[in-house]
C-alpha cells in the first residue's frame, strides 16, 4: 500500500486548520481595521491625501461720500510647487502627430522644459525654476513646498494656470490696492505686506474693515498633487470686512490737495494743511496735507509726511483765535461789536503781563470790530479781561478744544490749553486771550468757525459717515448728529459780521475776494511748539473763514508752515480764495443777495 495515502484524512483536517487560522487571521485585521481601527486610519488617510487651504475674508472697502473707492482688495497669488512631485512625476501631455495631423499622441514632457514654461511666466529662467527644486530636495527629501514667485496678479496666475503642471499651484492672498494713489492718502492710510493695518483710517477704523478667514480641505492624488473634485469639506466660512464710508470728496479732495501743494512749494514751505467743512453739519468735505502720502507707496516720502497734520499737529492759532475770544465777549453780555477800547502799540497791565502788537503804531480808538480788523492783540486784552479766566477757558472747551474731535483720528491731538486757568501765570492770562499760550489743530480751528457760522451751535467733526456690512441695510439712514448751542445765536451773528469786515476792510482784501458772496474771514500768523518747550523755526501763517456769511455753507481753514518766501498771511489768503471757489463753484451755492452790514471799525 502506498505509504502518502495512508492517513488522507489527518492531511484534510490539517489543511483546513491552516486555512482556518488564515481565515481568522484575515478576519482579524480586517475587524481591526475596518472597525477598531476604522477612524484612526481614515484620519491618517485624510491627512495624507487633504489640503488644507485658508479661505481669506476680503478686507472691506473704503469709499468716499459718493461711493468712490478709495481703497479695495484684490486677488494676489504665491505660484507655488512641490520638488518631490517634480523630481518624479511624469507630466504627459497630448501633441499633434506628425505622421498623422487629424491624430494626436502623448508624450512626456521632461522637467527642464516645464521649468522653463513656468519661468518664462514669472520672470525667471527655467535654471533659476530647477534651482528652487534642487536646492529644497537637498535640505528636505520629501520636500512638497516651495515658492516660485508671490504675489502676482490675476493674469500672471491665469498663464500659470493654463500650463498644466499638476505639481504647480497657487495659493490666494488678498491684497490692498489704493486707485486714487495720494488723493486722501493722509486719511486712509495703509497696510502692510502682510495685510496688517500701519496707519491712518485703516489702523484706527480695522474693527469695520476687517474680514475673518475661513478654512477648507479637499482630497489630492498622491501620485501628481491633483485635487480631487467634490471632496470640498468647509470647516470655518469666511466673512469679508465692512465697506468705510467717508464724508470726503474725492474729486474736491484732489483739487484742495493740488492748490495746496501749487502754493508750499511757490513760497518753499515746509507743509500745508487745508479743511473743508459743511458749516450746518461738521461734516469733513477735504482734509488735505501737503506733502501727502501715496498709500501704494508709503516709503516714497518722508515719514513725517505720512499721516494728516491737521489732526495730529498742535500749534498757537494765533490771531483765528481772536473770533473765539470776541464771540465769548458778546455772548457773555459784556460787548458788542460797536464796543470801544483805545488800542495802544503796547501795554503792561496791572499783573505785570506786557502785551505788543505786531507792528509799532500810534494809539488807536477802536472798536470791537476795528480790534478784529487791525488784529490788536492789545484792544483784544482789553476786551477779553472783562471775562474771567474760567469763564474764557470754559468757552474753549464748549468750543471742541482741549480734547481730541469726535473722530478720533490716529495719534489726533487734543491741543494744550496750558493746564487749568487756576494755573496760569500773568502772561497767559492775557496770551491766550489772542491765540498764544496755547496750542489747537487745524480741525479744532475749522470747528470753531464752524459753531460761529452755525448761529453759535457746534456739531460733531465727521470724518466717517459709517461701515456697511454684508446684509446691512445700506440705504438706512444714519440719526442725525446732535450740536451744542455754544453761544447764542445773536453773539454768534454779531461776530460773523465783524468777521465780514475783516474780509472786505482788513489789508489782504485784495488777495482774498471771492465776487458775489459774503465772506466772513479772520487771519493769523503763530508759532508752532518743537515739543521741547520751545519753538521751531518759522512762523505758521493761516486764515479761516466761512461762506456765504449771510447762510453759512462752507468753513475753509488753511495753515501753511514757514513759507520762507511769504512768511505772513498773503501767503494763506490765495490758497483760502482759490479753495472756497471751487467749494461754493461745486456745490453750486446761491450768491448772496444783500451786502455786508456796515460796522464802524473806530471811534
Amino acid at each position: 500500500m502506498n505509504r502518502t495515502s495512508r492517513h488522507p484524512m489527518r492531511r484534510i483536517l490539517l489543511s483546513a486548520a491552516v486555512l482556518v487560522a488564515l481565515v481568522g487571521v484575515f478576519v482579524v485585521r480586517l475587524v481591526d481595521i475596518q472597525i477598531v481601527r476604522a477612524a484612526e486610519l481614515n484620519e491618517q488617510a485624510q491627512e495624507a491625501r487633504s489640503e488644507p487651504v485658508t479661505v481669506y475674508g476680503a478686507r472691506g472697502d473704503i469709499v468716499d461720500a459718493n461711493g468712490k473707492v478709495l481703497a479695495d482688495t484684490v486677488m494676489r497669488y504665491d505660484i507655488v510647487l512641490s520638488p518631490k512631485q517634480a523630481s518624479k512625476a511624469e507630466v504627459v501631455r497630448e501633441v499633434p502627430d506628425p505622421e498623422n495631423p487629424e491624430a494626436t499622441k502623448e508624450v512626456v514632457v521632461p522637467l527642464p522644459e516645464l521649468a522653463a514654461e513656468l519661468g518664462a511666466v514669472v520672470g525667471l529662467t527655467g535654471d533659476q525654476v530647477q534651482g528652487i527644486i534642487t536646492s529644497e530636495l537637498a535640505e528636505d527629501p520629501k520636500a512638497d513646498y516651495a515658492y516660485v514667485s508671490k504675489l502676482v496678479d490675476t493674469e500672471t496666475y491665469e498663464k500659470v494656470k493654463a500650463l498644466d503642471i499638476p505639481w504647480v499651484y497657487a495659493d490666494e492672498h488678498p491684497s490692498r490696492r489704493y486707485p486714487s494713489g495720494a488723493v486722501a492718502g493722509n486719511l486712509v492710510g495703509w497696510v502692510g505686506p502682510d495685510g496688517n493695518p500701519l496707519q491712518g483710517l485703516e489702523l484706527s477704523e480695522d474693527q469695520c474693515l476687517a474680514g475673518e478667514n475661513g478654512k477648507i480641505s479637499y482630497l489630492h492624488s498622491l501620485q501628481d498633487w491633483v485635487k480631487i473634485p467634490g471632496t470640498e469639506i468647509v470647516h470655518e466660512q469666511a466673512h469679508d470686512g465692512g465697506k468705510l464710508q467717508l464724508t470726503i470728496d474725492t474729486d474736491l479732495q484732489w483739487e484742495v490737495q493740488r492748490i495746496a501743494e501749487a502754493q508750499r512749494q511757490a513760497t518753499g514751505a515746509d507743509w500745508a494743511t487745508v479743511t473743508v467743512m459743511e458749516a450746518k453739519t461738521g461734516r469733513l468735505l477735504a482734509v488735505a496735507d501737503v506733502p501727502t502720502v501715496d498709500p501704494n507707496d508709503p516709503s516714497a516720502i518722508e515719514a513725517d509726511d505720512r499721516g494728516s497734520r491737521s489732526f495730529t499737529a498742535p500749534y498757537e492759532p494765533g490771531s483765528t483765535f481772536k473770533a473765539l475770544t470776541a464771540a465769548s465777549v458778546i455772548n457773555a453780555g459784556l460787548a458788542d461789536p460797536y464796543s470801544r477800547i483805545v488800542a495802544p502799540y503796547r501795554i503792561k497791565f496791572p499783573n505785570g503781563a506786557d502785551v505788543n502788537d505786531s507792528s509799532f503804531h500810534d494809539d488807536q480808538q477802536l472798536t470791537l470790530t476795528g480790534v478784529l480788523v487791525e488784529s490788536s492783540n492789545t484792544g483784544m486784552s482789553q476786551f477779553g479781561e472783562l471775562m474771567t479766566d474760567r469763564a474764557r477757558y470754559d468757552d474753549m472747551l464748549k468750543f471742541g478744544l482741549g480734547a481730541e474731535s469726535e473722530v478720533g483720528f490716529l495719534a489726533e491731538a487734543s491741543g494744550d490749553l496750558h493746564g487749568d486757568p487756576d494755573d496760569w501765570d500773568n502772561q497767559t492770562k492775557y496770551a491766550t486771550m489772542f491765540g498764544q499760550g496755547l496750542t489747537t489743530t487745524a480741525v479744532q480751528i475749522a470747528s470753531v468757525y464752524q459753531t460761529i457760522a452755525n448761529g453759535g451751535v457746534r456739531m460733531p467733526v465727521t470724518l466717517v459717515d459709517g461701515c456697511v456690512r454684508d446684509g446691512d441695510d445700506a440705504t438706512a439712514e444714519t440719526p442725525a448728529p446732535q450740536g451744542e448751542q455754544v453761544v447764542s445765536p445773536e453773539a454768534a451773528t454779531a461776530t460773523s459780521q465783524m468777521l465780514e469786515r475783516v474780509y472786505q476792510d482788513a489789508w489782504l482784501s485784495d488777495e482774498w475776494n471771492i465776487p458775489g458772496y459774503r465772506v466772513a474771514a479772520k487771519t493769523g500768523t503763530a508759532q508752532v511748539p518743537d515739543g521741547n518747550g520751545g519753538y521751531q523755526e518759522g512762523y505758521l501763517v493761516s486764515v479761516s473763514g466761512f461762506a456765504p456769511a449771510d447762510d453759512p455753507e462752507f468753513v475753509v481753514s488753511v495753515s501753511i508752515m514757514n513759507p520762507v518766501k511769504m512768511n505772513s498771511s498773503a501767503a494763506s489768503a490765495p490758497v483760502f480764495q482759490e479753495v472756497m471757489s471751487q467749494v461754493l463753484k461745486k456745490y453750486r451755492t446761491v450768491p448772496s443777495g444783500a451786502p455786508a452790514p456796515e460796522l464802524p471799525a473806530t471811534w
